[in-house]
């Protein structure tokens, strides 16, 4: 049996997957979509606090050498950077990246990106703390092609992120660290990134320089967006990637 791990993005949990991980699970797969740390909903709000990509990173990669095998790393907009640094610490099987946040170095190709970034940076240049969602801007841009009444479960939900995590990932220009590298060269797995042809989180052109980047594969799916584990649309992008899955398996048998 395949084990996926699924990891979710800023402001979330492990139930961004709820819907996403069904056809996998039908497939035959075991799904195991965590919490990333400080994100369980009995979680304080205070509990990202100073917390980096590189303790996300950490904990994905505990979870996946704790597995007997390899496993299929998953991983949706930020959560798809943290499974590329992940990546860098064990070995998947295979990596799917919906998406994802752009690791050091790939500059964004939009005026959204840009102005998300500065957005960050105002927070202050050495802000730990928790930031809020902000429900207005989730609606307009990561859930834009959500039904309405499909929204609220999914805002009242959302959690504080990381200032911390945001900042590394947004302004990775104002790193001295560079902790959002992923080293140079192709992360060693078969990977494929995906885009929605609609999404200005993260835009098809960003997201085919981070497959570039990375080595992997690029999907660009007609007519969608940023959220693509559960927006209309989203059971032909699960039908793809499990294809695409089972490709890759016959090749390397």
């Amino acid at each position: 049996m395949t084990t996926t791990v699924m990891v979710h993005g800023a402001f979330c949990g492990g139930w961004a997957f709820e819907r996403f991980r069904r056809p996998f699970e039908a497939a035959g797969h075991r799904v195991i979509a965590p919490d990333l740390p400080g994100h369980a909903a009995g979680d304080p709000a205070g509990a990202v606090t100073n917390l980096s990509m590189t303790d996300y990173a950490a904990a994905v990669a505990a979870l996946c050498e704790s597995l007997s095998e390899p496993p299929v790393l998953v991983g949706h907009s930020m959560g798809g950077l943290v499974a590329q640094l992940a990546a860098r610490r064990v070995r998947p099987r295979a990596l799917v990246l919906l998406a994802p946040s752009a690791p050091w170095g790939v500059a964004g190709s939009s005026f959204e990106e840009a102005a998300t970034a500065f957005g960050i940076q105002m927070l202050g240049p050495f802000s730990s703390g928790a930031v809020e969602p902000d429900l207005g801007l989730m609606k307009r841009y990561s859930l834009s092609r959500m039904p309405k009444g499909e929204r609220a479960p999914i805002l009242a939900s959302l959690r504080p992120e990381s200032a911390r995590a945001l900042r590394e990932t947004l302004n990775w220009w104002l790193d001295p660290f560079m902790t959002t590298s992923v080293g140079p060269g192709p992360l060693g797995a078969p990977a494929l990134a995906v885009a929605g042809e609609h999404d200005l989180v993260h835009p098809p052109a960003t997201v085919r320089l981070t497959a570039d980047r990375v080595g992997a594969g690029f999907l660009q799916m007609p007519g969608m967006s940023h959220w693509l584990v559960g927006e209309p649309g989203w059971e032909e992008v699960a039908r793809r990637v499990l294809r695409w899955l089972a490709e890759e398996a016959r090749a390397a048998a």
